[in-house]
């Protein structure tokens, strides 16, 4: 069935919304452009909508620019039709309109996030669950508390329990036999790691356990091991176990494969810390790299580790990683174009405006409000007055005029530099917005029907 889109927008990009609209397919879309009579999109209220805009008859949708502030229930009643709020950028809307060849859905996973806490046995029980909740609040799905070599783990028991009471999931990672008791009587869920000559915990217990070979190379000893686990019709998990570079991790890789190889439908785990830890790399492409592996091979169990500063971030790391790799296995597809979460230093498209059209948006301006904008060539500044293109924010200082306004000079600096940077790294800039770093970072939750607190920027007339 065809569409037939509305689409409100603002007098300075009317001009640029028309020529998306027009490369949308015709069988697919027609469209209409609303002019809501104000110069900036992002500045039409909810109350001036209602006021100035009237919808044509036989439209199906009605679409607002992304960063207008409005309800979109009290206008779809206003209105009578469905009210979305489209992208930030006009140049996406091509792919909000699915015209990208999928819907994006990074509601779904299928593979679970065991975060170890790898001190726990010098923390106390307090301390580890307050260290717990923020794990499960960032995206791990169970709790491991790693014992530590010759470190007594006296408070084992008290603390699975005090978890447990919480709602998490837990598991119990030691090399004594007698915490891997304690911690399964106290009712852990999982207990890491078993190997042959231990497995007979594994029937002392209802804790599911994760199951390793006695060596990395030895692969015939986790064979035997998960062939005891199914002889008795018991769940397991197995680990082939994940070496790091230069230490026989190519070898894992493999190990991994031929696990799933001669026992196509067993649970699996793959513990990344190997790579993200012992890797002195950005530990979000190392992450993906790991998880595209897990999605191929069908493993649904990760045990993290946050040990190294640089990998402060591998929660969200992994829980960003695991919807993408899941969502593009079910499309059949490669992972590219599930949106922006692994992707922290550089944008796929990075320039929502060519040079020519900045150009043009200078040309309309009569106010004195400076504008930042960021294009392949540079940096753009302008306003009524001028309009200037570098590439180092500190140079544009002598053209701007803000010698004595303190406040003025301050926010432009800031929201320069802050443009340099999007420059230089290839990432999208939009004005007095942070900069996206995907899951390397946290998004501010905005509310999308009030506007922003007004900041120091420029006003026209007289200080």
């Amino acid at each position: 069935m065809r569409e037939h889109l509305v689409f409100i927008t603002g007098r300075l990009a009317k001009a640029r919304l028309e020529k998306i609209a027009a490369s949308l397919p015709p069988e697919r879309f027609a469209w209409t452009i609303a002019d809501a009579g104000v110069k900036v999109a992002a500045l039409m209220t909810e109350e001036i909508i209602r006021r100035r805009v009237a919808v044509p008859e036989g439209a199906t949708r009605v679409i607002l620019p992304g960063r207008c502030r409005a309800d979109i229930a009290a206008l779809t009643a206003h209105f009578g039709l469905p009210v979305e709020r489209g992208p930030d950028e006009i140049v996406d809307l091509p792919v909000f309109l699915g015209l990208a060849g999928r819907k994006v859905d990074l509601s779904r996973h299928d593979v679970r996030i065991f975060s170890e806490i790898v001190d726990a046995p010098r923390l106390s029980p307090e301390e580890i669950l307050v260290r717990a909740r923020d794990l499960a609040r960032r995206g791990a799905d169970v709790i491991d508390l790693g014992g530590l070599p010759d470190t007594p783990f006296p408070h084992l028991g008290d603390t699975v329990r005090l978890l447990k009471s919480e709602g998490l999931r837990v598991s119990v990672d030691s090399f004594s036999a007698d915490e891997l008791r304690q911690g399964a009587a106290a009712g852990a869920d999982f207990l890491l790691s078993l190997n042959e000559e231990t497995l007979d915990l594994a029937f002392e217990t209802e804790a599911v356990p994760v199951l390793v070979p006695m060596r990395p190379e030895d692969l015939p000893s986790l064979d035997r091991a998960i062939d005891r686990m199914q002889r008795a019709g018991k769940p397991f998990i197995a680990d082939p176990i994940l070496e790091p570079i230069h230490f026989g991790f190519a070898a894992s890789l493999v190990r991994y494969h031929e696990t799933r190889r001669r026992h196509p439908d067993i649970a699996m785990m793959m513990g990344t810390g190997n790579l993200t830890e012992l890797t002195e790399a950005d530990s979000l492409g190392v992450t993906a790299l790991l998880m595209g592996v897990c999605s191929e091979l069908a493993i649904g169990n990760v045990l993290i580790v946050q040990v190294s500063n640089h990998t402060r971030r591998t929660v969200e790391e992994h829980d960003a990683a695991r919807r993408v790799m899941y969502a593009a296995k079910a499309d059949a597809a490669l992972p590219k174009g599930y949106g922006r979460a692994l992707l922290a230093l550089h944008d796929k498209r990075p320039y929502t405006q060519t040079p020519d059209e900045i150009a043009a948006l200078a040309a309309e301006v009569r106010d004195p409000n400076y504008r930042v904008a960021v294009a392949e060539d540079g940096v753009h500044v302008y306003n009524r007055d001028i309009h200037k293109v570098g590439r180092d924010a500190m140079a544009f200082f002598p053209d701007l005029g803000v010698e004595g306004d303190g406040a003025h000079a301050f926010y432009l600096g800031g929201e320069l530099t802050k443009a340099e940077l999007a420059w230089r790294l290839g990432k999208r800039y939009v004005q007095d917005e942070a900069l996206d770093w995907g899951c390397a970072l946290d998004a501010e939750v905005e509310d999308t029907t009030r506007f922003k607190a007004p900041g120091h920027t420029r006003h026209s007339g007289k200080p």
